[in-house]
């Protein structure tokens, strides 16, 4: 093991014995999964590991719904971890949010940086509600320091968090984002679709970025009879944060409902 660290760091990262570590980490923790994926295990090594797991993932359902059962409507606001504090997603999450609390919503997002962290900004000095539901990774993804410190919920399992997510939420606004988003996004039409959870509005901040991939859901997706014709109304776009905040605000004004904290 010490001699494949020496010779990461022989082979360009001398100069950053961090980057180094991180990279070898990652390396062998990558290597290891695969390995251990293998490997034969004794039916006593499958119980016991399967058991206290099982007690981990309830752990962290209890510890979810005991701190968000109490914290009244919200919205959640997805995008990606990647957006820098100055680029132009990260001003429109913060209005996002901005706009919500004002009108007595609290807001959700994944805890981490980006738009994450723009959506939790907006809400904590707009003085609202602030919820972030981090996951822990490997070397990757520390809270945002504008997540109110009863409403930070750390989690290991991505499945749980998108529990609460869902659970937990009036309201889904979805900024460009990656995998993560489109897990997120998708996750949430399925179940409305489904009719697991309610009918909530699901408004997604970018016509440029998403059209293309909602034309496609349109064209191959209906045309070829995979879903139906009402489901194209699952979804809203829009391009700014009046637009994207307005769509939940009108939506719940047809019921006549209003948050009270």
């Amino acid at each position: 093991m010490v001699k494949k660290f020496i010779t990461l760091a022989e082979n360009g990262f001398q100069h950053d014995w961090n980057n180094c570590l991180l990279k070898y980490m990652h390396m062998i923790t990558s290597e290891d999964k695969i390995r251990k994926a293998f490997e034969n295990k004794t039916w006593q090594e499958i119980k016991v590991k399967d058991s206290w797991q099982i007690f981990k993932i309830m752990a962290e359902f209890v510890e979810g719904f005991e701190k968000l059962a109490k914290i009244g409507p919200c919205v959640s606001i997805f995008g990606s971890a990647r957006t820098s504090r100055e680029h132009s997603d990260y001003k429109i999450a913060e209005d996002c949010a901005r706009l919500l609390t004002e009108r007595g919503y609290g807001v959700i997002s994944g805890g981490g940086p980006g738009i994450m962290e723009a959506a939790n900004k907006g809400a904590y000095e707009a003085g609202g509600k602030s919820v972030g539901l981090n996951i822990e990774l490997p070397f990757e993804q520390f809270h945002n320091r504008y997540i109110d410190r009863d409403k930070l919920l750390e989690f290991n399992y991505f499945f749980v968090r998108k529990v609460m997510f869902m659970k937990y939420s009036q309201g889904y606004i979805v900024l460009p984002g990656g995998f993560g988003t489109m897990d997120e996004l998708f996750e949430a039409i399925t179940l409305i679709q489904t009719g697991k959870i309610a009918r909530f509005p699901i408004v997604l901040v970018g016509k440029s970025y998403y059209g293309g991939l909602f034309n496609w859901v349109k064209d191959r997706m209906l045309e070829e009879g995979k879903i139906s014709t009402e489901d194209l109304n699952l979804y809203r776009l829009v391009d700014t944060a009046e637009e994207a905040a307005g769509h939940i605000f009108k939506f719940y004004d047809k019921y006549l409902l209003k948050p009270n904290f």
